[in-house]
């Protein structure tokens, strides 16, 4: 009897013993399990702010945290407090911090970063959205005129223009008058350039598009015009074909060498850029048959080769606005196709950035791309907001009238003034035309393209360049030839100087080359300034 109560206590105390082990084991499970849930959480807070900034698509949240790729695996595993523990774990509040601070940190990233939305966009959806923000925009005459005065740099120049235009009345130097007028001209085509973008903004796709047609190579027609009413043709024909040159070389070598340093490469939209380039061909085409023409033909008065001339600047009249047709309407959607964008080079790479680089990497491959190929996303760019109207419509048009009209008021004297500085000897009519007037003409375009393409926009730099070039053979040059059949030039034909259409036609001839794989890097762009160097050499030399 002693032996079984001696066995029973023993039984007792080892149950107790069993029973005190299984407690601390609950315990210290719990104690995990919170200790768990806090880590997670604290995981969670770091990945968000090593990937605060990068943005994903807004419907990736839609998806089960299960579907959401290794990013969620926290969630997946997550134990769930057990019911046997003394101190039950409350994880309804780590949940919650966890799911506002995932919240908060899509709705940065929808903000915007380093990947960004997609940048397709309906034209109708821009047009409501640019109307909306200047219909609800109030403007006052102190805001406007520091708008128009203060929108670029250029714009100190100003001062040029009432003082070219007092050293022409008071018929002083005339090599004086030309420098001061041609100076002036710079920034009155910048303001020129602005007012009609600001006009642009009011309108509609199609409407602005005209208007950048009409007024994109306003410097130059007017240019020509004065030249053309002067009897000046050499330098109507010179000036035209010198903005050509100055584009496709000076201005797009210059794109390609800035925005190609600090990247491997860029991108844009090569359909787009082989359309230009095609139209480019056809042009410079329209310019070598009529000069053939001249010189083979047994025709010795020239009454024929003013009739081909006139005839196929009809038809390039018309191959523009099939080309404007073909742009705004028929296929709008390729001209508003992306391009991948290439980021920046690194030359050192600072300790920690490997690390940092890997976790994003894995940030955005745990993030599903549904209806999107990974490849097509394109770099954020901060300027890519919708720009606002910072003119008026009355101002803005206003604006365009007066930058107008002094602009042909500063040509006219400058072009006055020609005479006198090829008399001196130091400097003849077809550098002059070939180079130094486009320089005026082109000086905003320029500046415009080179900034836009250092923030690798190639699609837009090539359109500023390629296009203004494709503008100027297509429309300006047979305008001019139109307007010189109707007031009576005889001598302004599509006969050109042998020695510009060789020069023209080995241009166009060289960027078809570069821009056939859709990529440019910064050694393109030392070819094209460096065949834009030979031109101007040789056509110091030429006179």
């Amino acid at each position: 009897m002693q032996k079984i109560r001696r066995a029973a206590h023993v039984a007792a105390r080892s149950s107790k013993k069993t029973h005190n082990r299984s407690n601390s084991i609950q315990l210290e499970s719990g104690l995990a399990q919170t200790r768990s849930l806090s880590d997670l959480a604290g995981d969670q807070h770091r990945r968000d702010e090593m990937t605060d900034g990068i943005s994903v698509p807004e419907y990736s949240n839609t998806f089960p945290l299960e579907s959401a790729g290794s990013d969620h695996e926290g969630h997946k595993s997550r134990p769930e407090p057990s019911m046997a523990s003394q101190d039950p774990i409350n994880v309804s509040s780590v949940r919650r911090a966890d799911t506002e601070t995932l919240g908060s940190t899509q709705a940065r990233q929808r903000k915007g970063g380093i990947l960004g939305r997609f940048k397709r966009r309906h034209d109708s959806d821009e047009w409501e959205d640019k109307k909306s923000l200047s219909d609800n925009q109030t403007f006052t005459f102190a805001t406007q005129i520091r708008a128009t005065l203060l929108n670029s740099w250029v714009n100190v120049l100003l001062i040029a223009a009432p003082v070219g235009i007092i050293l022409f009345a008071i018929k002083a130097n005339p090599i004086s008058v030309f420098v001061v007028n041609f100076i002036a001209i710079i920034p009155l085509a910048a303001m020129l350039s602005f007012a009609t973008e600001e006009i642009a903004l009011r309108t509609g796709e199609t409407i602005g598009g005209l208007l950048n047609a009409s007024f994109g190579n306003a410097v130059e027609l007017i240019v020509a015009i004065i030249a053309l009413v002067k009897g000046k043709t050499l330098i109507v024909q010179t000036s035209l074909i010198g903005s050509m040159l100055s584009n496709l070389l000076l201005v797009l070598g210059m794109c390609f060498f800035f925005g190609g340093i600090p990247r491997i490469e860029q991108n844009f939209n090569v359909t787009v850029a082989q359309t230009a380039a095609s139209m480019l061909a056809l042009a410079v085409s329209s310019l070598i048959i009529p000069t053939a023409y001249h010189q083979w033909s047994n025709l010795n008065n020239g009454d024929g080769t003013a009739a081909l001339s006139r005839g196929t600047s009809v038809l390039l009249l018309i191959v523009y606005g099939c080309y404007l047709f073909f742009q705004l309407k028929s296929h709008a959607d390729m001209y508003n196709r992306p391009s991948e964008k290439v980021e920046r080079r690194h030359m050192k790479v600072s300790e920690g950035d490997a690390s940092r680089g890997i976790a994003q990497i894995g940030k955005m491959t745990a993030t599903p791309m549904v209806g999107q190929n990974a490849d097509h996303m394109q770099m954020e760019d901060p300027d890519d907001d919708t720009e606002k109207p910072q003119l008026s419509v009355m101002v803005a048009i206003l604006t365009l009238i007066i930058s107008t009209a002094f602009v042909a008021t500063c040509a006219e004297f400058m072009v006055e003034s020609i005479d006198a500085l090829t008399a001196t000897g130091n400097i003849g009519e077809t550098f002059v035309g070939l180079i130094l007037l486009p320089i005026v003409g082109n000086a905003a375009e320029h500046a415009t393209a080179v900034t836009v393409a250092c923030k690798d926009k190639m699609d837009l730099a090539i359109g500023v360049a390629v296009g203004s070039s494709m503008q100027i053979a297509l429309l300006v040059l047979p305008l001019i030839i139109v307007l010189g059949w109707i007031i009576g030039v005889e001598d302004m034909t599509l006969n050109f100087d042998g020695f510009q259409v060789i020069v023209l036609f080995m241009s166009v001839l060289l960027v078809n080359y570069l821009i056939g794989d859709g990529k440019s890097h910064w050694l393109e762009g030392v070819l094209l300034m460096m065949m834009y160097l030979i031109i101007a050499l040789a056509a110091w030399f030429f006179d």
